[in-house]
């Protein structure tokens, strides 16, 4: 089993969740990484802040990621 809480999360990484958002949309970008991160919803352009933590337990798969160093 892969420990989730170790995944390395970067800025314009798209994730999908497991439950769709009120809109109907499942996939987020990632805006800002730290101890809590702040997402955006692709659909509406909703912008959520979220613990680290929280994303390892509703993430479902990683859709893009993101490599470039900033």
């Amino acid at each position: 089993m892969i420990d989730r809480v170790k995944i390395k999360y970067n800025v314009g990484d798209i994730l999908e969740f497991k439950k769709t958002h009120p809109c109907g949309g499942k996939q987020w970008k990632i805006v800002r990484v730290g101890v809590d991160c702040k997402l955006e919803c692709t659909t509406c352009k909703r912008i959520i802040i979220i613990p680290r933590i929280e994303i390892a337990k509703k993430m479902k798969k990683r859709i893009f990621e993101n490599n470039s160093e900033e």
